[in-house]
């Protein structure tokens, strides 16, 4: 049986180790020779490298790791990159999220200007490291979830039509999680699901289990009175703001209680709301380097020191076994439906067929096969056209060094009141981003 070798891309991210650790659970069923993490950041990736050499030297000795800056060591000889970079790390996220809220809009790290922001720091960055893939490494693919997923989709259609890359996001699948536990389902695979929208920007339409029975009547019952708020562990768990926004989806469903819909359509219907319910001096940013951070760089730190994983483990997120299927689907052509960021091109019959769109996908090993969705709705049509908009017009602003056109950009989000004062976030933004963004004129 074929092993193959995997480059983790953002090595120094702070859920690398919990991906190397979800591969290592999976070996049965995609087995690999190598795992090589690549970052330009040589010291957060050292501290985390070094931590994963010694935890893998004692558990899975047979799997060859390493860690690197140098793109050629990284690239050669690959199967798969799996991406998620974070250009500007924290410290640029925080000013993403408190830039537009100090004019009381929307401070989020993937919606609104703040998205916006990074989507613009993100595409030279994706951009960059797919070229290193296909310059040493053309046969490999590329599993890119570097946020904000949906610019980064829109710049790779546009600038690297002929890549191997696909864009995913881990969203749904945590919130299909939560689905499944409401609907006293062992696994998210128990459900059959039909969901259209953009990243960050959908709603499911039909929920079936494996024998076609209907299980949306039971879901909605539960969303209208409690959002997603399922009394289950990771509920439990999770930081305040993440249980606001599960809490909030019962408000989001209540527009539109034929479907199903994503928690992060809470920043563009009830911007208001959450605005007044955030803290502009401590954000999610500021929660994460906080928390996750300290967390995660604490316990390498002390791995290196004891020179032993021996009683330490780091936790993998929702999207952590969903990378797995999705490679899985590609190197067995096992057909697997996913939901994926890709070409609209007659999906969604009566939407912009060059949108990147959010939809379910059979992926094989040449990659994924749309579904058709048919027609949808004006309410949610209305609301993508709007939000596909800006995020072309941000990358339109990338491709051109176009002031005007991320002007356009930020003054079309749903989260932002008004021209002028997209222009008073966008030139406050403009200054904190410069050595990120291209130059504007």
């Amino acid at each position: 049986m074929k092993k193959f070798t995997v480059t983790i891309a953002g090595g120094g991210s702070t859920y690398t180790p919990g991906i190397v650790l979800m591969l290592m659970e999976n070996l049965d069923r995609f087995p690999l020779d190598e795992i090589i993490l690549y970052d330009n950041n040589e010291e957060r990736q050292r501290i985390l490298g070094e931590a994963c050499k010694i935890m893998m030297k004692e558990r899975h000795p047979e799997v060859k790791f390493s860690f690197t800056t140098d793109p050629k060591e990284a690239f050669t000889g690959i199967d798969f990159v799996m991406a998620h970079i974070r250009v500007g790390l924290y410290a640029m996220r925080e000013l993403d999220e408190k830039i537009p809220l100090k004019y009381n809009v929307v401070g989020q790290e993937t919606c609104g200007p703040g998205g916006i922001a990074y989507g613009m720091r993100s595409i030279a960055g994706v951009l960059e490291v797919l070229d290193y893939m296909e310059k040493y490494s053309p046969n490999a693919w590329m599993l890119n979830y570097s946020n904000p997923a949906a610019i980064v989709a829109e710049a790779t259609r546009r600038l690297r039509p002929n890549s191997k890359i696909i864009n995913i996001c881990d969203m749904p699948v945590a919130l299909e999680n939560i689905f499944a536990a409401i609907l006293e389902l062992d696994s998210r695979k128990d459900m059959i699901v039909r969901y259209y929208g953009l990243n960050h920007f959908g709603w499911w339409t039909s929920i079936t289990d494996k024998a076609g029975n209907d299980l949306m009547p039971k879901l909605k019952e539960f969303v209208k009175e409690k959002g997603y708020a399922a009394e289950t562990e990771d509920f439990q768990h999770r930081a305040q703001s993440w249980k606001d926004t599960y809490l909030k989806a019962k408000d989001v469903f209540a527009l539109d209680p034929e479907t199903v819909p994503n928690t992060y359509l809470k920043y563009y219907l009830y911007q208001d709301y959450v605005v007044e319910h955030s803290d502009k001096d401590y954000t999610r940013a500021n929660e994460v380097m906080d928390s996750r951070e300290k967390e995660v760089f604490g316990i390498s730190k002390e791995i290196i020191e004891k020179g032993s994983a021996e009683g330490y483990t780091f936790s993998s997120g929702a999207h952590a076994t969903f990378i797995v299927d999705l490679a899985c689907a590609i190197a067995y052509n096992t057909k697997e439906r996913m939901l994926l960021i890709v070409p609209n091109n007659g999906a969604i019959s009566n939407f912009d067929p060059t949108a990147m769109v959010e939809i379910p996908c059979e992926v094989g090993s040449n990659g994924p096969e749309p579904l058709s969705m048919g027609t949808i709705p004006t309410f949610q049509k209305g609301l993508m056209e709007q939000q596909v908009a800006v995020e072309k017009l941000t990358v339109d602003a990338w491709i051109e060094g176009s002031y005007l056109k991320l002007w356009q950009a930020l003054t079309l989000s749903k989260t932002v009141p008004s021209a002028a004062v997209a222009k008073e976030i966008l030139d406050e933004l403009m200054e904190a981003n410069k050595g990120y963004w291209p130059e504007l004129k």
